[in-house]
């Protein structure tokens, strides 16, 4: 992940994968190659930093039953930031049987994750919502 295009022109760090995939951290030091006019984070910058994440997550976590996509992301920049951030992904053994549940009668589970961008000082710089689509494959439909 540390050498997708995306991530290393915007100097996104993956610090961290689970091997089972429930936790992901992430990181992004300010640089003058990914700061906007006003020497702070580029919201673009922000914004990738947690786009691939929880899809990656349950993809890996789910099943090959399930067909997984990203299906809507919003983000509200709260405070400018500055230095380093960082965004921390959970996705534990409850919520996926949740999504299995949601998605076991056939029709397609919209679920909300919240993350926060924190800064150095543990404070919130952005918080994106992102809705993940899961869904039972046809073919292991009853």
């Amino acid at each position: 992940m540390n050498i997708w295009p995306p991530f290393l022109g915007a100097g996104i760090r993956v610090t961290h994968i689970a091997e089972d995939y429930s936790e992901v951290r992430v990181r992004m030091r300010l640089h003058w190659y990914n700061r906007n006019y006003v020497k702070t984070h580029f919201g673009g910058s922000l914004f990738a930093m947690v786009d691939p994440f929880y899809m990656l997550m349950y993809i890996n976590r789910i099943g090959k039953e399930y067909v997984v996509w990203d299906k809507a992301a919003s983000i509200d920049f709260l405070r400018p930031g500055r230095g380093t951030v960082r965004a921390r992904f959970v996705l534990g053994d409850e919520m996926i049987e949740n999504a299995r549940e949601l998605a076991s009668a056939g029709s397609a589970a919209v679920i909300d994750h919240a993350v926060d961008i924190l800064d150095d000082d543990q404070r919130v710089v952005a918080r994106s919502l992102r809705k993940v689509y899961v869904r039972l494959k046809d073919r292991h439909r009853t």
